[in-house]
Order: C-alpha cells, then structure tokens, then sequence
C-alpha cells in the first residue's frame, strides 16, 4: 500500500524594496527546498512568513494588524505557524512575540537561510523562536530561489549599505556594504539566461558603489560591460544608485552596452543643498544636476525616475522651491515622492525645527502634482512614437476586460497594448514586439493600433513552460515606472537609497 504524504503549504507577504521581494524569492526557494508548497491563490497555508520593512511609519501597525488578523485562523488550524522576518523583526526582535506571542518564530535580515530549523524547532519545542545575527551569515544568492518570473529575475550583488544619511535606518539593519564576485555574479545570469530569463535588474541598496569591498571604483561600469557579452541576456536593468558614486564611466558603460536599458533611478531626495547637507547626503544640488544633464548628453532618451523626500527637519519654504525647481529642470519620468516621518534610531529623528504635518501635507500635495503633471507632459511627447516593448504577466490590472497586454519599453515606462485575440498571433508574458504609441497619461501610455514584428522568445517558451506546471509562483512583481500610493515614510525605499 503506498501512502501519499501532502507537503506543508507556505504563503509569503511581501512588504517594502526591492531587496525585500528578492528576500522573499529566497524565502520560497528555502521553504520548497526543505519541502514545502507554495499555497494557492486564496487558500490558508500551514506557514505564513512576513517579510517586513521598517522604513515607512505605519510599519509597526500594518504588521501588528495583521498578526492579529490571523490570530483566529492560527487559533482554528493546529499547526499553523507564523513567521516575521525582514527588517522590523532586525529592528524590533523580542518586541514582536512580546505583543504578538502566537507568532512562532522571529528571524533577521542577516540569517534568512536559518528560517526552515527556526520552524521545525519551534514545531518540536512548541515555544517562538527568535533568532537574530548582527552579520551576514549567507550571501542571499548562495541559497535557494523560487524565482517568479520566467523571464525576469533579479540579481543581487551586493548587500548593506555605508552610507550614513540621517533619515534611513537601512545601514542599522541591514549592516555594511558586502560585495560578491564578479565571477560569481556574471555565473548566476548565465545560469538565469540558460533558463530562458531575458531580462535581469542588478540589485543593491547602492547599487553603483559596488566594488568599494575589493578596491575596485570602476567594478560596476566593468559589470555592466561584461553584462552585455552574455548571449541571450536582452534587457539590463540597476537599482537604485546614490548620486556621490555615480561616474562618468558609468554613464558610458551604459550608453554603450546595447542591452543596457536607457533606464535610470537617481533618488534627489532634496533640491535643496541645505537640506541635503542635513540628510548627510553627500552630493549638492549643482552635482546632481550636473549627473543629469551628463546622461542626458550620452542617453538622449533615458527615463529618469527618482524619489524625492518632503517635508525634512528645518526644510524651508525656500528649501522646497529649490526640489520643485530641480524637478522641473530635471523633468523625471517618474517620482517616488515621500511624506518625511520620524524612524527611532535615526539622526532625524531628534533634529530641531521638525516640520509641522499641515505644512508637509500641503507642500507634498504640490510636488505630486507638480511631478504628475511633468511625467504626463514626458508621456504625451510619446504620442505617436513606435517602442519595443516586452511583455509582462500581471501588469495591467485591467488588460482582461480591454483586451490588451502589458509590458514595459526599453526605458521601463508601462505600455497597455491591443493584442489580437488569435492564440497564434498573441503575445506571451516574456515575447516582444513593437507597438505605436496612441495616448499617454501620468504613469501610462497606450497603443491601441496593435503590435509589429512579434518576436517569439526563449523567455516566452520558458514562461509557457512554467505556466503548464500544476502549479505557480505568486507575484512578487518587478520594479517599474509610477508612482506608489501616498503614505507617510521616512525616505525611500530601503533598494532606492
């Protein structure tokens, strides 16, 4: 007689960066290594794992809240197990099971690889788990991926941060700046390519500093290079770089690397080079300016996003004028634009002159609609133009009810396109083809005349292949252009700084 045993079921929520939705690939490819199955869409899962983020304000209450959603569920599945990783549980540690005592274990962001012995412990000794490092213990690509896409993934290639801005309290979780191999990296997108992935981000939370751990101040240029000899590998993408490490021989590296993508994510933060001084930022208006107009000149078409902080410590009125006037000159593609909010921990936090909440209020609903309306202007010049775009699986919330697919431009900006309803003549998720641009909005365009040249690729194939197997990954989403819903935070997001 042979007795079929079903797996344990897992669910991991997602909050925060980029750095984050990568974490939680890891996640998921540690759970099913040690045999667990990714729970379907809607059902309860035997292990719910929250990788969390400590740089907005509400992050403590949007965690709690939850943990006390499930409670009742944890009450009526014996067995069921919670889980709070990422950079609250670094942050927090004992707090949680403190307010939350029915979570069963509590791990860092520098001990990921621990999480599949916490849950077993915690099954075994039936008491949480808190297990906290203070240093990396495992390069996050040295363990296991349960990657989303089949056609995109991420790349990381490097950890930590040494910057020392007086907002973020990123460097305190998530420790110092640690850098991999180039070998190493250039190996895992071969291997990535290999498996029909086209398109990959290199990810770091400085992402241009890389290099700094083994000497190297031209490593990441060199990488970029080396990026665009791997056949295959269409679409390169890098997230997020700080201005004071950006050099001119990046900015060639990329206007000469073809599959380097006219793409580039520039946080400001401030206009002002007051403020940024007190953010101990670095660089100074005049520099940032200065990167942008060197793109510019190299890149003639490259998307610039950003992300931009309002309402700093001392900010004036004055101070504010020079962030829009730098946002008009700079004419962003896109802004991340942030309410600015006191993090425990940081130099901020206990500056003088905080701003009052009405007057953060009024100069961030200004800058929205100041960045909106300068993305919407970028967008309309579009009109008309043909881009290449590779499509996407879940970008376009609306695509099945207007019978269009979605998918990104070589700058990354998000384009609906009309598709044929012909099976035959459809893109899939990961083909690619061009299409004319019909109409434009903020954080959108539109190509209604249909699509040319569709090209079936190897990323195309390996997605239909994955969406042929019982089962599917949930998405974790890739980065793109827009802005996110308005909520106070104390800066960007932890992979934008």
């Amino acid at each position: 007689m042979t007795t079929t045993i079903t797996p344990r079921t897992y669910q991991v929520r997602t909050y925060g960066c980029q750095m984050n939705v990568h974490d939680s690939e890891r996640i998921g490819g540690l759970l099913e290594d040690a045999g667990y199955a990714r729970a379907a869409d809607g059902e309860d899962a035997d292990v719910v794992v929250f990788n969390t983020c400590a740089v907005r304000e509400n992050a403590d209450n949007r965690l709690y809240g939850n943990l006390g959603h499930l409670l009742p569920t944890k009450q009526a599945r014996p067995g069921m197990q919670i889980a709070v990783g990422g950079c609250l549980a670094q942050k927090d540690r004992d707090t949680i099971t403190d307010r939350a005592p029915w979570v069963d274990v509590v791990f860092g962001t520098h001990n990921v690889g621990a999480l599949p012995v916490l849950l077993e412990r915690a099954r075994v000794q039936q008491e949480s788990q808190v297990e906290i490092v203070e240093a990396l213990q495992t390069f996050p690509s040295d363990l296991p991926t349960r990657r989303d896409s089949a056609y995109a993934a991420w790349v990381s290639i490097s950890v930590g941060c040494n910057n020392t801005c007086t907002f973020c309290i990123v460097p305190a979780l998530r420790g110092k700046e640690t850098d991999r191999r180039p070998g190493e990296i250039l190996a895992e997108i071969e291997a990535l390519v290999a498996e029909g992935v086209q398109e990959i981000t290199l990810l770091g939370q400085n992402v241009n500093a890389y290099g700094v751990e083994f000497g190297d101040r031209q490593a990441f240029a060199k990488l970029l290079r080396a990026c665009g000899e791997i056949d295959g590998l269409e679409r390169v993408r890098f997230t997020s770089p700080h201005p004071k490490d950006f050099t001119s021989d990046v900015i060639a590296a990329m206007a000469q690397t073809p599959n380097v993508m006219p793409q580039l994510h520039m946080p400001l933060q401030s206009g002002s080079s007051a403020v940024l001084k007190a953010m101990r930022r670095s660089y100074r208006q005049e520099r940032y300016l200065a990167i942008i107009d060197e793109v510019r000149e190299a890149i003639p078409h490259a998307a610039i996003t950003t992300d931009i902080i309002v309402g700093f410590p001392g900010e004036t009125e004055a101070d504010f004028a020079e962030t829009l006037r730098v946002a008009e000159r700079a004419r962003f593609a896109a802004a991340f634009t942030f309410q600015y909010s006191k993090r425990p921990g940081t130099p901020a936090a206990t500056m003088p002159d905080q701003v009052e909440k009405a007057v953060v209020q009024e100069r961030y609903e200004r800058l929205v609609a100041l960045v909106d309306d300068i993305a919407w202007s970028e967008n309309k010049a579009l009109v008309g133009e043909t881009v290449e775009v590779m499509f996407a699986d879940g970008e376009g919330r609306k695509d099945a009810a207007t019978a269009r697919m979605s998918g990104r431009a070589r700058d990354n900006r998000l384009v609906h396109v009309a598709v044929p309803e012909d099976p035959a003549l459809r893109p899939r998720p990961g083909d690619i083809a061009h299409a004319r641009i019909s109409r434009a909005a903020p954080h959108h365009l539109t190509a209604d005349a249909g699509i040319s040249g569709l090209r079936r690729t190897r990323g195309g194939d390996a997605w239909a292949a994955r969406t042929a197997e019982p089962t599917r990954a949930v998405g974790l989403g890739m980065p793109g252009i827009g802005r996110p819903a308005p909520e106070p935070a104390s800066g960007p997001a932890c992979g934008a700084l």
